[in-house]
């Protein structure tokens, strides 16, 4: 079975946005520069004024303060400075430093955007698509990534391949879809990585190529996609795209069960019961199908039947013992 979940990341994406517009430029770490610059920014000098905001939003060379970070913004934003105006867009968007507001967050985010900051179109694109501070509109929400994707931003880039996948403000079209993925899996964007692995392997809006669906299964996978790890695992157990290597199977199927994909413990558990890759281990086998079961997985259910046939009481005893002791690492390590 092929894991294919095209939505998955978006909010860590956004995240990850964000993180680009509070980069900070260097060199203002001395005393004598901050003083200087803070001349310059009281004169009204708006570039002064967006790097002191930076300082303060950073914590370079001054106490990390947001709200005089969302002050010195606002005076360069007033002036024009479509970086600071994206970054006051930041600081409304997560009430840092300034009540949260998300009509706030979306004007000067529109302000930025227009002006053609990429990280403030696809922030914008983002906003329309959540409908916070405007709105709903996918079609709008299409309209700014494409904006930041046509510049490059990876980000958007996926997401507007999210868009095509689905449908969703734009009509259904594989092939733009592969096109945005593999543009933004070519920056190193997992989640598009990912999806453009599975699109070669069903062979949607390219040709069908297990090689290259191994590819960037592989690269998404290295990154800790869970579901590119079940895919990667699945290949290498049959062969396809690779050489059949049980080991390596059992491998991904290890690290993607570990984060509680329900199918990679299914066949994790197979794995252990026939002997595949690893030492045939009933214990192993039967803990890896329960928390596949407990999951919903039927394949699992039937598992747990065949090896429970095979079981002492003791053996079952220990294997569900393992199978809570997994639950709570797995569980222990998402709360992380």
């Amino acid at each position: 079975m092929v894991n294919k979940n095209t939505c998955r990341g978006t909010w860590m994406l956004f995240l990850a946005a964000l993180v680009v517009l509070g980069g900070c430029r260097s060199g203002f770490g001395e005393d004598r520069q901050i003083i200087q610059l803070r001349k310059a920014a009281e004169h009204g000098n708006a570039g002064a004024q967006n790097n002191l905001g930076l300082m303060y939003a950073q914590g370079l060379g001054v106490q990390k303060d947001y709200r005089e970070a969302a002050k010195w913004f606002r005076m360069a934003a007033e002036q024009g400075i479509a970086d600071a105006q994206a970054r006051l867009g930041v600081l409304y968007d997560h009430g840092w430093g300034v009540p949260k507001d998300s009509r706030e967050a979306v004007k000067w985010y529109r302000l930025a955007a227009e002006q053609g900051d990429a990280g403030a179109q696809y922030n914008l694109g983002i906003m329309y698509a959540k409908g916070q501070g405007v709105l709903q509109a996918a079609a709008e929400a299409a309209r700014w990534y494409r904006k930041a994707a046509d510049q490059g931003f990876a980000s958007a880039q996926y997401n507007l391949g999210i868009m095509y996948d689905l449908g969703q403000g734009v009509g259904e079209d594989d092939t733009a879809a592969a096109k945005w993925y593999r543009l933004a899996a070519e920056q190193g964007i997992a989640d598009a990585q990912y999806n453009l692995g599975v699109m070669y392997d069903l062979g949607q809006g390219v040709g069908k190529d297990d090689t290259e669906a191994v590819k960037w299964y592989r690269l998404a996978a290295e990154q800790g996609i869970a579901d590119a790890q079940y895919n990667l695992g699945r290949m290498y157990a049959r062969g396809q795209g690779v050489g059949k290597d049980d080991t390596e199977a059992v491998k991904w199927y290890r690290l993607a069960a570990e984060q509680g994909n329900a199918d990679a413990q299914t066949n994790l558990g197979l794995m252990c019961a026939e002997g595949k890759g690893v030492l045939e281990d009933y214990v192993k086998a039967y803990a890896w199908a329960n928390l596949a079961a407990a999951q919903g997985e039927q394949h699992a259910v039937k598992i747990k039947g065949w090896l429970r046939l095979r079981m002492t009481p003791d053996q079952v005893a220990e294997a569900q013992a393992l199978s809570g002791e997994l639950h709570e690492r797995i569980e222990a390590a998402k709360s992380k």
